[in-house]
């Protein structure tokens, strides 16, 4: 049995030969530099290198992911060597010391030393091409789909401009051949990954010895535990602070949409370190060729003290030269040319208050939608304030989305359940029409979530807003509160 299964998995990676070779023209966004331009970063590459017993890059490109790579342009099927080039996230700088980066350097430097067979690098080549592959397909089974419908779309519009009878668009057989090779593909895939997958993880943890080596216990250890951590920071960032204008199209200060997360990796220490004790104690998947984070940390741990604690404890971004240059410089890389077409606002603050302005204006409430249908006035404010001052307000809360328990009670019981909802939604409707007054600011910060603030006209009406919301939706409403507010105080 297990002669068959050895046979089986040298059939499988010979057949994968045919599949190492990755197409042309497909690299990594990343911003290049030279020796000039980052001397010591380059230093500290070559050294890493010539310790770990392997060839140093011949390009290093800083990218925007949290992550670290080296890739090798192989020739021969992978037999032969070929330039190597060293792919280096800023996030990942940011976030590091140097003593964690130098870690992580070595651990992908490590994938490349001459003790690792030529037989395992072509299994772990293989493994990043059978996925590439089945993507391949996929994507152009996709394009193809894709194609028949705007071409159907197209002969239908026709056929209604000369009255005929249209048939809906049916692309249930677009692309099929793509689809049937990449299933074929993936069948193979997973019977692939699984074969290779411990020669895979074999390889990592050999990489983590090389890196424990060369950087210290203690130093490998916190930068695994760091990276997980990091990824969830960086995700954080780009959904909170570096894409708030997105909508609006606007853009944080040049130099602003990766510079920033230093930033709030300063504020928010105290939220980082919680996340550090929440390892992954699973893999990501089950053809994840990373053993799971925790498993990595407690086995290095586990090795004995090598009193290397205090070792480059600095920075990492000390590393680099001069990082207020490579900011813009990686956004002009990085980012897709349509974004970087948006317009630039001067900071921060103004990036939260244009943006916040403008969602809360595009936001309909479900109050709204059902003032919409039960008025012929537009849902605004005023018009609501105007249906509670006649004592409609219950009336109109019937035509809110509400659950069959809901819609089956009446009077006060009937009040209460659809009391928070008019809150919420009245409140979002004071927002946005307070915002668009100019009688509201909002509170940017690197520590918190964004804070609305009345300004000083509005508050010169002596009420908050909550509180007059709250007296709007009482049960004897008063809306006078919030008509001072929207008045400014006037």
């Amino acid at each position: 049995m297990r002669t068959t299964l050895r046979a089986l998995r040298a059939l499988l990676l010979l057949a994968s030969l045919f599949m190492l070779r990755t197409p042309r023209g497909e690299t990594r966004a990343g911003l290049p530099v030279t020796e000039t331009d980052e001397p010591e970063l380059w230093r500290t590459v070559r050294e890493l290198a010539d310790r770990v017993g392997t060839r140093a890059p011949s390009h290093i490109l800083l990218t925007a992911d949290v992550d670290a790579a080296v890739t090798e342009d192989a020739r021969l099927l992978g037999l032969l060597p070929g330039p190597r080039r060293l792919h280096l996230g800023v996030p990942l700088v940011q976030g590091l010391s140097e003593a964690q980066l130098r870690a992580v350097l070595a651990h992908e430097l490590g994938h490349h030393a001459e003790a690792d067979t030529r037989l395992a690098t072509l299994a772990v080549r293989g493994r990043a091409q059978v996925l590439h592959t089945v993507a391949h397909f996929e994507q152009r089974a996709a394009r193809a789909k894709a194609r028949e419908q705007l071409r159907q779309e197209r002969r239908n519009s026709g056929g209604k401009a000369g009255g005929r009878k249209t048939a809906e668009a049916d692309t249930v057989h677009a692309g099929i051949t793509h689809r049937t090779t990449a299933r074929i593909h993936t069948a193979y895939a997973r019977l692939y990954l699984r074969s290779t997958l411990a020669v895979a993880r074999r390889q990592e943890y050999a990489a983590d010895d090389a890196a424990v080596r060369i950087a210290g216990r203690d130093a490998t250890a916190s930068a695994l535990s760091e990276i997980p951590v990091l990824e969830a920071a960086f995700g954080f960032y780009m959904d909170n602070y570096a894409t708030l204008g997105s909508g609006s199209g606007l853009l944080p200060p040049r130099g602003e949409v990766y510079g920033g997360f230093g930033r709030m990796l300063t504020a928010r220490q105290l939220e980082v370190a919680g996340l550090r004790a929440e390892l992954p104690v699973e893999p990501s998947s089950p053809y994840d060729s990373h053993p799971p984070a925790a498993d990595r940390v407690r086995r290095i741990e586990e090795l004995p003290a090598d009193g290397r604690t205090n070792e480059a404890r600095g920075a990492a971004l000390s590393l680099l030269s001069d990082p207020e240059r490579i900011m813009p410089a990686l956004e002009d890389t990085c980012l897709a040319d349509d974004i970087r077409r948006f317009e630039r606002t001067r900071d921060w603050q103004e990036l939260l208050d244009r943006s916040m302005t403008a969602s809360l204006a595009s936001r309909s409430t479900p109050l709204q939608q059902a003032l919409a249908l039960y008025t012929e006035d537009r849902p605004t404010v005023p018009a609501l304030l105007r249906v509670i001052e006649d004592g409609r307000l219950w009336q109109l809360a019937k035509r809110l989305p509400l659950s069959d328990h809901a819609g089956a009670v009446h009077g006060h019981a009937f009040r209460e359940f659809v009391r928070p909802t008019l809150h919420k939604s009245l409140s979002r409707m004071a927002l946005a029409e307070l915002s668009a007054r100019s009688l509201l600011r909002w509170e940017f910060s690197w520590e918190r979530a964004a804070v609305p603030h009345l300004r000083p006209t509005a508050v010169g009406t002596g009420t908050d807003l909550d509180a007059a919301v709250v007296s709007a939706v009482a049960d004897a409403p008063d809306t006078a509160p919030l008509r001072a507010l929207l008045a400014g105080g006037a």
